[in-house]
């Protein structure tokens, strides 16, 4: 029978280990589709089966997805000796491997930039994403060091749309960006929208055009929107119309 153990259904979705799940199954009997099971080695099926725990019916899921507001001073990293990372932030339940595999973070932002991350277990969708020919767009609210005069905001926007060669930085060298897109808000903020994700790139952009950035945040991923209501740090599940967004 086509599906997931039940005993590693059961482990995956918050009870206890694979030999707590087999003690529960065994001693108290697990309801599959109505029927009580007591054999952990029952196949269920995610997509079709019901399973009732102590009467709870449980909500079966293979992946889970997250929208994250990324707040400053986090990695984006699982582990780091000197700062907080992202993975800091979520509930320790939300850590653990789940049926889809380990959530995990689709792309970076640096420790200073703040705005919309994803988490999700699903590998295929990673690299989906994050693919160089996918060309999956990103979108950033830019605050500048210095503000830029009307006449000057178009000459860059020109820039920009063209593609701007980038000086080299860390182990990144000269590049010469594909076209982008800047929408100025005022004399010291923009939106940028970039379809690549080199190493400080937004930064390096500005720059080469001889500003600098002072704030950083991405607001949106392909067509997904970062959630305007969730605050610094904080994070929800993605609805079933925003995981259509993302393919």
């Amino acid at each position: 029978m086509a599906g997931e153990r039940l005993d590693k259904v059961l482990a995956k979705h918050g009870f206890g280990s694979r030999k707590d799940a087999q003690k529960l199954v065994r001693r108290e009997g697990v309801v599959i589709n109505g029927q009580v099971c007591h054999s952990p080695d029952q196949h269920v099926n995610l997509d079709c089966d019901t399973v009732e725990v102590a009467g709870q019916v449980l909500e079966l899921r293979r992946h889970l997805h997250l929208m994250m507001n990324k707040c400053g001073g986090v990695v984006c990293s699982a582990k780091d000796g000197l700062h907080s990372t992202v993975y800091d932030l979520l509930e320790e339940g939300l850590r653990h491997q789940f049926l889809g595999g380990s959530l995990h973070l689709v792309g970076r932002l640096d420790i200073d930039t703040e705005g919309l991350l994803i988490f999700t277990t699903d590998g295929t969708m990673t690299h989906r994403l994050t693919s160089p020919k996918s060309h999956i767009s990103k979108k950033y609210l830019v605050t500048l060091r210095d503000a830029v005069a009307a006449e000057k905001q178009q000459e860059i926007v020109a820039l920009f749309f063209q593609g701007i060669t980038i000086a080299p930085e860390g182990d990144d060298g000269e590049y010469l960006c594909q076209s982008a897109i800047l929408e100025w808000i005022s004399e010291n903020q923009c939106y940028l929208t970039i379809t690549e994700g080199r190493y400080h790139q937004v930064k390096r952009m500005m720059v080469a055009v001889g500003n600098q950035v002072v704030a950083l945040k991405r607001v949106a991923m392909g067509d997904l929107v970062l959630d305007s209501s969730l605050e610094s740090g904080a994070y929800r599940e993605l609805t079933a119309a925003e995981l259509e967004l993302l393919g």
